[in-house]
């Protein structure tokens, strides 16, 4: 077919890429006097009758989807033209390869190079979604990268656009199965987020050389993708955390194209982009479990320590770690915290009772310092700024504490300090006068290394104070790829005690900063109604942010 004259017009030169829908021509547009790019459908030849029609449609609505989306990094399509009972489609020449071609030829993509092809593929998507088009094949076959430095994304054959009747059979699932999001997998349909799902496991295969869920059968694989999480990328550096919250199973808790343009623009720069934090899934880990090195998505340098070995029983009998006692030297301080969270569960709920209160005069009498009262509290900023997506209610609202630290919460939620002292701090949020609460602690002197055994010492102090205290869960865990704890149980709080006595439960997530910052966020109401406590408690997990050091 070389030389052969399209519509009057095309001239082919030579082939530049081919697949099993079709193949790609260099080819002269002889009345513009330019180069233009041709896709050729040859599948079409090979077909029955019912199937060309289907493969026609779909080569008119790659036409179609691409002409409605006006962004320089999308492919321009100039014309559909037809020849010989067949569309061609006539597209702008773009000088270079894809992706697909760099990964095979160097091994794997630099990370700061693969958050720039990432910035600008999801710059394409949301011009593209925002035209009505979802591309549903992102994969790195589909991404150019042009010698003159320009990346693009291309081939919307299988794309769906709004108010297009679907160009598939029923229960037909259209793309490379490895980047096909989970969602399409179950067979519901698909959202701009399944675009930036596979977007994530394009760039899995840029930076680690390889398909994160590509397996020995396309069925194997499938199931992969819905059920097992990627190892994690040892040589994404600043953009694994990107990735990982990009390959969120739950399309609700990715990231949107507001939040993935932030990160992308930190990657590209060398940064860490604090808020794909958000968006980084807790890592369940059960008692016996290490985390290992590598897997933090943050390079060879950020290997988290595993845990020592076990010396002996607990006296909890149930986990498999000693817990140590604080230095001599810092056992005050430990109390304080002890003290602080016994006060805190015994009056959660109201102005507090006599005992704990003469609890507290009495440790404060002895103690070499007072703390101030927990009735000051400087105004925290509610900036009004929507809650991004990613599991967090739309109508929930950024507050800033003055403190430095951010967090989500619903609109009207009030402030209080329960603890300033020392290099301890206790800030709660409550919109309730205490009877549901999230209480943050920041403390810049943590007694324990291990936020693990640093809550196997106060359940020690708590359960022989609180009635009816019962374990519901307390394990080791990774929380934003750091070593973490998450402890969950109950207890009954007595009328004696509070306004709201009854069947009461918490739960904290306790971690300590790569400065050596513990933070604690905890959780507490009552039992009764504790499902949708317990699904705030996440979303002020995700919207976590620490202050900036």
């Amino acid at each position: 077919m070389q030389g052969l004259l399209l519509a009057g017009r095309y001239r082919l030169v030579d082939t530049i890429g081919s697949g099993g829908m079709g193949r790609v021509w260099r080819a002269r547009d002889e009345v513009l006097h330019r180069a233009v790019a041709i896709k050729e459908l040859t599948a079409a030849l090979y077909v029955t009758d019912s199937d060309r029609a289907r493969l026609f449609a779909r080569t008119d609505a790659e036409a179609r989807a691409a002409a409605r989306i006006n962004h320089s990094a999308v492919v321009t399509v100039h014309d559909v033209l037809d020849h010989d009972s067949r569309p061609w489609i006539v597209m702008e020449l773009v000088e270079g390869g894809s992706l697909a071609d760099a990964v095979k030829e160097r091994g794997r993509v630099e990370p700061a190079e693969a958050a720039r092809i990432g910035l600008w593929v999801l710059r394409a998507l949301s011009a593209a979604h925002q035209a009505g088009v979802l591309h549903r094949d992102v994969k790195p076959g589909n991404v150019l990268l042009a010698e003159d430095g320009r990346v693009l994304l291309t081939d919307f054959g299988i794309a769906q656009v709004d108010g297009d009747t679907t160009i598939t059979r029923t229960g037909e699932i259209v793309g490379s199965v490895d980047y096909i999001a989970p969602e399409r997998v179950r067979g519901q349909d698909p959202g701009p987020a399944s675009d930036l799902w596979a977007l994530g496991a394009t760039l899995y295969t840029a930076v680690e050389g390889r398909s994160p869920f590509r397996r020995t059968t396309p069925l194997t694989t499938m199931q992969a993708v819905v059920e097992e999480e990627p190892v994690q990328p040892v040589h994404a550096g600043p953009l694994g955390p990107v990735i990982t919250a990009l390959l969120r199973k739950d399309p609700a808790e990715r990231p949107g194209a507001a939040e993935a343009e932030r990160m992308f623009a930190e990657a590209a720069e060398g940064r860490q982009p604090h808020v794909a934090q958000a968006f980084v899934p807790t890592q369940r880990m059960g008692a016996h479990q290490e985390v290992h090195s590598g897997t933090t998505g943050l390079g060879p340098e950020h290997t988290a320590t595993p845990y020592p070995p076990v010396t002996g029983p607990t006296s909890t009998g149930s986990s498999t770690y000693t817990p140590a006692g604080a230095p001599a030297t810092r056992r005050s301080k430990r109390r304080l915290r002890t003290l602080a969270l016994v006060l805190a569960l015994a009056t959660i709920v109201g102005g507090g009772t006599a005992v704990a209160l003469r609890q507290w005069d009495v440790w404060q009498a002895n103690s070499a310092s007072s703390a101030p009262s927990p009735s000051s509290s400087p105004t925290p900023t509610n900036t009004g700024t929507p809650a991004p997506r990613g599991g967090i209610p739309d109508d929930w609202v950024s507050v800033t504490d003055p403190l430095g630290f951010s967090l989500y919460l619903p609109e009207g939620w009030e402030r209080s300090v329960h603890t300033d002292e020392g290099d301890l701090k206790q800030i709660d949020y409550s919109p309730d006068s205490g009877k549901h609460l999230v209480r943050i602690a920041v403390d810049s002197s943590p007694d324990f290394a291990d936020p693990y055994r640093h809550q196997l010492d106060l359940e020690v102090q708590i359960e022989k104070r609180l009635v009816d205290y019962t374990r519901v869960s307390l394990e080791a865990n990774v929380y934003r790829d750091l070593r973490g704890s998450l402890w969950d149980y109950t207890w009954t709080a007595l009328p004696k005690d509070t306004d709201f006595p009854g069947p009461y439960r918490a739960i904290e997530e306790t971690y300590i900063a790569r400065d050596g910052v513990e933070y604690v966020i905890y959780m507490a109401g009552p039992e009764k109604g504790w499902d949708a406590t317990r699904k705030q408690f996440d979303a002020v997990l995700r919207g976590w942010q620490p202050p900036e050091r």
